[in-house]
């Protein structure tokens, strides 16, 4: 039988409890998201790194940390990372007489964001950092806003891949957000479903261009809970059109694709209609996704108290069961493609070590 585990899911505190333990070890679980609750220190976000792959050594220990206002951990010798936006001005301020030296040094920047980011993250045994956005900054997105690197997509391009260079160098993969763009709609899909009501041909020559043009070093994909009417009436983490007809096909991406977290409001309904959480999996899967994430539903303060996490755990398996979604070879290689393949350095080594002090300087 083909193994695909699809689900990213979370834990609640700050160790692993039995039912986390139990979660890790279904075959529908792929990995594991962190946030800000999930942290205290070096020592026990360490710990916890370990402790996962003690239980499952092929989970995927997955963060949000971009810099700026995106950024789980930030104290304890974290480094606080610049939000994209300054690296975008940085491009624009050339020292005088010298065209080009703003690029030139933002490019740098970048990489040394990217290069520390991950040196920090893998010393602490986390794997894999959702970044970098790729969304374009039209100034209207409150959600996206300093996130994104610039209203232009080629400097858009061009400093993500120097971000990219930064992760790879550290043996990070990475994941471009949001496809096809999610920075024209004022609505956050957090809390709303947006609609972006241009035309394909625009999208496509504007906001997706930094996809078409980064496709072959992408390591990953999140598309965004936003429909483009005119495209699908699907937002398009669960639009075959867009993952496999456009991304996929017509771009040539051969990256794994996740889906954005499912309990947003953006992803609640399809075509108009409130689906569970287990519908919106076993759609965003026949779409194109090779992996979906479900956040914020073990706290005991969630609806359910944390039901919903084992609700679409055993409702994913049955729904496989039942030949409403297909398991993927090609998937499972994609997810585990995504883990890092070299040792990552101790904090103590990262300490002293020449290309991470550099980088350092680099941001300083």
């Amino acid at each position: 039988m083909t193994h695909h585990a699809p689900l990213i899911l979370d834990i609640a505190g700050t160790t692993l409890s039995m039912v986390d333990r139990q979660r890790l070890r279904h075959p529908m679980t792929g990995g594991l998201i962190l946030f800000g609750r999930n942290w205290q220190n070096r020592d026990q976000l360490t710990a916890l790194c370990a402790d996962i792959k003690s239980v499952r050594p092929d989970a995927l220990i997955c963060v949000d940390h971009e810099g700026g206002r995106v950024q789980r951990f930030r104290t304890d010798g974290f480094t606080h990372l610049p939000p994209m936006r300054a690296l975008g001005e940085m491009w624009m301020k050339d020292q005088t007489g010298r065209p080009g030296s703003g690029a030139l040094q933002a490019m740098r920047a970048a990489s040394a964001c990217g290069q520390v980011l991950a040196l920090e993250l893998r010393a602490c045994g986390v794997d894999f950092s959702f970044t970098p956005v790729l969304d374009l900054d039209f100034g209207s997105s409150g959600v996206i806003g300093d996130r994104a690197f610039h209203r232009d997509a080629r400097v858009v391009a061009v400093l993500a891949q120097s971000l990219m260079q930064g992760l790879l160098s550290a043996g990070m993969a990475n994941c471009g957000k949001h496809f096809p763009g999610h920075g024209h709609v004022k609505a956050d899909s957090h809390t709303e479903v947006p609609v972006d009501s241009r035309s394909l041909k625009t999208i496509m020559g504007d906001d997706a261009w930094p996809y078409a043009a980064l496709g072959a070093t992408l390591s990953s994909v999140m598309p965004a809970h936003v429909i483009y009417p005119k495209v699908d009436s699907k937002p398009a983490g669960f639009s075959e059109r867009w993952l496999q007809h456009i991304l996929r096909h017509e771009l040539g991406f051969e990256g794994a694709i996740f889906s954005d977290d499912l309990s947003m409001e953006g992803a609640r309904r399809i075509d108009g209609q409130v689906v569970s959480y287990t519908q919106a999996g076993v759609a965003a899967l026949r779409a194109g996704c090779d992996l979906v994430l479900l956040c914020n539903q073990s706290m005991a303060s969630a609806p359910g108290g944390g039901a919903a996490v084992d609700e679409l755990l055993d409702g994913l398996a049955e729904s496989l069961l039942k030949g409403l979604w297909q398991a993927s070879e090609a998937s499972e290689r994609r997810r585990r493609a995504l883990l890092p393949t070299n040792p990552a350095l101790s904090w103590a080594e990262l300490m002293v070590d020449a290309r991470y002090l550099q980088a350092l300087d680099h941001l300083a």
